[in-house]
């Protein structure tokens, strides 16, 4: 079915898909709001109109238009922002199209689900636009005198999707006793039992990962048993963006939210600075992506090789200097630390000295971004008790750490060898950086500013590893981090993140005594297996200075 907006001339509407996404959804712990399947659906359920200009607006009280005042941001088009227009503290939007929809479908206009505002309200309505050659507008009511209320630009302030007319007429409501339906009643007793037992059992053993927190029957469309009742349940939308090619000059809106932007009116020349932009990052996945499958000609190019007994001038020409991963086994097979390397040993050598650590890192779903919040310190004896106890992500000593650290786990290096056909003596890190955790430690999806090797001295990591090239397909989001802090988070909107789709995986699974090299601007995610100490060198005999040029941001 077709849905089209016909624009004037001059009309230029922002509109877009609207994401399953909301900022407050963000922020809670874990990002648990994203287990309730019915808000992803109804956040996603239809298209986002975005205001072009940033303003604020304040109501007086009053029943009169001019009771609203409305103030733009310097530059602003005065005909693209928000007027009084009915009075009794209404604030209205013209919407910049003309919708059309098939004969028989109306429209329903109203704020974005999910998305709240503080001193003002949607208004909602249904417009018959199979037939109408009108506008309308968008209108939203303050509910506060005196109170200013601020919209970014490219902020939504409509929310539209199609609905049938005379369907909810159609249906004849009733109530009846459960047991009408049996098999209703006794899927529904099944899992009010099973939905009992799980929270007494989370009661009893806190789950270690945040995914097994929650019960996901409906999220997934089955009953306890793991029956698909639905064959056609969805757990996302894939609503499709507007076409342009009829259009070229209406700019092509964010399709996420993008907090902070600042405030301007779509300029002269701007849609075809997006267009050219868009075409620019277009021919670079293009040139990756041909460059991958190049060397998918030799299978051996595409996976990570394990190897033993590789000589200095071998690995800087296979591996190096092309950027190629690979596990080279055996390099610290005679170094002390293989064997001795337990919970009580570490605790002895060091004792009680102080050591800086990442503590409180569960509940924060950005903990490596925010790495600042999380420095906790104390006696590493106890640090150890704690993390023998207790596996999961909560309290890890990481690279980050490394330099407060250096003195205190000192003693440590007199188990440890070094490997100088890869590395060099003289760079102040010389020594490595120490990673100890327990089983469950994670490290988010991201990629390193610098050439890495990360030898595995105690304990098994798994790492998830995905080619530099694939830059276009993880959703890169501050500084080296992406949005997807876990690849198999069970989660994970696939809908959201549908670049992932393809992306080239390769798993590793380190253990003592391995060493992996990890080229710059390779992706990679970590989970520890076990008890686990890590130490990773990038102080290579050879330049190493990427991060010199990186672009800030």
């Amino acid at each position: 079915m077709d849905l089209t907006a016909y624009l004037h001339p001059g009309w230029a509407p922002l509109i877009r898909p609207a994401p399953a996404t909301r900022p407050w959804m963000d922020a809670t712990p874990e990002s648990f709001a994203y287990r309730c399947l019915p808000l992803n659906i109804a956040n996603a359920h239809g298209w986002e109109v975005l205001t072009p200009v940033g303003f604020d607006a304040v109501w007086d009280g009053g029943a009169g238009t001019e009771a609203v005042s409305i103030s733009l941001e310097p530059g602003a088009a005065p005909e693209r922002g928000p007027v009084s227009l009915f009075g009794q503290g209404v604030l209205t939007f013209h919407v910049e199209a003309i919708f059309r929809t098939p004969p028989g479908w109306d429209m329903w206009v109203g704020g974005s689900p999910n998305r709240q505002k503080d001193g003002i309200a949607p208004l909602s309505g249904i417009v018959e636009t199979d037939w109408s050659p009108f506008t309308f507008t968008m209108n939203w009511r303050f509910t506060r005198p005196g109170h200013a209320v601020r919209f970014e630009a490219l902020e939504p302030f409509c929310f539209l999707f199609p609905v049938q007319r005379g369907a909810v007429e159609a249906f004849r409501p009733a109530f009846a006793p459960l047991d009408d339906d049996p098999a209703t009643a006794e899927r529904f007793r099944t899992w009010s039992r099973a939905r009992n037992e799980f929270h007494a059992r989370i009661q009893r053993e806190p789950p270690r990962a945040p995914a097994d927190r929650w019960q996901k029957h409906y999220y997934r469309g089955v009953d306890v048993s793991g029956e698909t009742l639905a064959p056609d349940h969805r757990s996302k939308l894939r609503v499709k963006p507007f076409d342009r090619a009829a259009t070229p000059g209406v700019p092509a809106p964010p399709a996420e939210d993008v907090p902070g932007t600042p405030a301007a009116p779509i300029r002269p020349g701007q849609a075809e600075e997006v267009a050219a932009l868009r075409l620019a990052l277009a021919k670079r996945e293009w040139l990756l992506e041909t460059m991958e499958r190049q060397r998918a000609l030799v299978p051996a190019l595409t996976g990570i090789e394990r190897r033993t007994g590789v000589g200095s001038e071998e690995f800087l020409e296979r591996y190096y200097a092309p950027g190629r991963p690979v596990i080279l086994t055996g390099e610290a097979a005679d170094w002390p630390a293989l064997s001795r390397w337990t919970p009580d040993y570490l605790k002895a050598k060091v004792g009680a000295a102080t050591v800086e650590y990442q503590g409180d890192r569960a509940a924060n779903r950005l903990f490596e971004m925010e790495k600042d919040r999380h420095r906790r310190q104390g006696p590493f004896d106890a640090f150890i008790d704690a993390i023998v106890r207790s596996d999961g992500n909560d309290a890890y000593i990481t690279a980050y750490n490394s330099e407060r650290n250096s003195e205190a786990l000192a003693p440590l290096r007199d188990d440890m060898g070094f490997l100088d056909r890869f590395l060099t003596r003289d760079e102040p890190d010389a020594a490595g950086m120490m990673w100890i955790g327990p089983a469950g430690t994670k490290t988010s999806l991201h990629h390193d500013l610098t050439n890495n090797l990360i030898l595995q001295l105690a304990g098994r990591k798994r790492l998830l590893v995905l080619p530099a090239s694939e830059v276009g397909k993880v959703y890169n989001h501050r500084h080296v981090f992406s949005e997807v802090s876990d690849l198999e988070d069970p989660a994970l909107d696939a809908a959201r993140f549908a670049r992932l789709n393809g992306a080239r995986v390769y798993e590793v699974v380190l253990e003592p005594g391995d060493a992996l090299f990890m080229p710059v601007a390779w992706w990679h995610q970590v989970t520890a297996l076990d008890f686990s100490v890590t130490v990773t060198y990038t102080n290579f005999r050879w330049p190493n200075d990427a991060y010199a040029t990186y672009p800030a941001g």
